[in-house]
């Protein structure tokens, strides 16, 4: 082991005589150079115990290999785990993933975009926050980067991979009219698209099969869907205005607070007959299994949307850069969703 200290490239390069670019084709690729040299280059790396920062060298490189990420909420599970997918599929390919929430807040959206315009990176994935999100600072990124929206979209001339919105709440009304007293809809705020496609799917559902919508009625704004959803049963219960005794939540965080509401004023949510309730979601969010009873939802493919979104802006990349032609960067992408019969509804 060395005791001088190697701050930079220049300086290793300088130290070990080995060129610059042999190196930057070394730490692009170990592979791309020859074994003597790269033996020297291992070597040299133990002896002076130097690390290169590999998001330095992507950022040098004239294709560069950083992908940026921005999500509504990291902490939401639903958001972390599609991340940790796309993550996965970053560092299979060599890219390196940047990732930034926007807290819900459009002003922090807003200068997540900014900072992706300050790197260097090879394209964006985002799920943008919807009707609060600057669509401008937006379309000032895509004319940059390829760009590609995921979970929720702006309008229908950017990529998008998210869920069939129409499919998925259609089959959770069906089930609970089949099953039991047809569902009172009780939706996300209206923060995007998803919130109008799904009431817009549950009233055509319900005009098919010849029932009444029932539609809880909601202008408030927020992403604290659990509160949203705790503080709008909590009304119903102390009001006595439940329509029926099912609710179809557009959202599985809503159904969290809804079951939380019930809990507190002392209502047995599920399906036996000494229920009070039933209580349904939708997305099968992470805890939706451990929650008290399990709670019946439909599944969006998590895996399938990570790795479609993912794939779709790797093509887009690669005909960019002229790498390849063979896949197809197509359009909107909208992904089937699973019913889970648990023991909520």
């Amino acid at each position: 082991m060395s005791n001088r200290k190697i701050r930079n490239m220049e300086e290793f390069a300088q130290a070990t005589g080995i060129s610059r670019p042999t190196l930057s084709k070394y730490f692009d690729n170990p592979q791309a150079v020859r074994k003597s040299t790269r033996e020297r280059i291992e070597q040299a790396l133990e002896i002076y115990q130097y690390r290169p920062s590999i998001f330095a060298v992507n950022m040098n490189r004239k294709h560069p290999r950083n992908i940026g990420i921005v999500v509504p909420l990291i902490s939401d599970p639903f958001y972390t785990e599609i991340v940790r997918q796309i993550e996965m599929r970053c560092l299979e390919q060599g890219y390196w993933a940047v990732v930034l929430s926007s807290h819900g807040d459009p002003q922090l959206e807003a200068r997540a975009i900014q900072t992706l315009m300050s790197l260097k990176i090879a394209g964006a994935i985002i799920a943008p926050l919807g009707f609060q999100s600057n669509v401008a600072l937006i379309q000032d990124l895509q004319a940059r980067v390829p760009l590609l929206y995921f979970d929720s979209r702006l309008e229908d001339l950017t990529p998008f991979v998210g869920s069939d919105n129409h499919q998925s709440v259609s089959i959770m009304t069906e089930y609970l009219c089949r099953t039991g007293a047809h569902p009172t809809y009780l939706g996300i705020p209206p923060v995007n698209l998803n919130a109008q496609e799904r009431q817009d799917s549950y009233v055509a559902t319900m005009e098919r099969l010849g029932l009444e919508p029932i539609v809880v009625e909601t202008d408030v704004r927020t992403w604290d869907f659990e509160e949203f959803g705790f503080s709008q049963i909590m009304r119903m219960i102390d009001q006595k205005a439940f329509p029926t005794q099912t609710i179809l939540c557009a959202s599985d965080r809503v159904a969290f607070g809804a079951m939380a509401a019930a809990y507190q004023r002392g209502l047995k949510v599920g399906r036996g007959p000494d229920c009070d309730l039933r209580i349904a979601g939708h997305d099968d969010h992470p805890l939706s299994k451990y929650m008290c009873p399990p709670l019946t939802t439909v599944a969006q493919d998590y895996q399938r949307m990570a790795a479609t979104s993912f794939e779709r802006l790797l093509a887009k990349i690669n005909i960019d850069n002229e790498i390849s032609n063979d896949q197809q960067y197509e359009g909107v992408t909208l992904l089937e969703a699973k019913l889970v019969m648990r023991d909520s509804a």
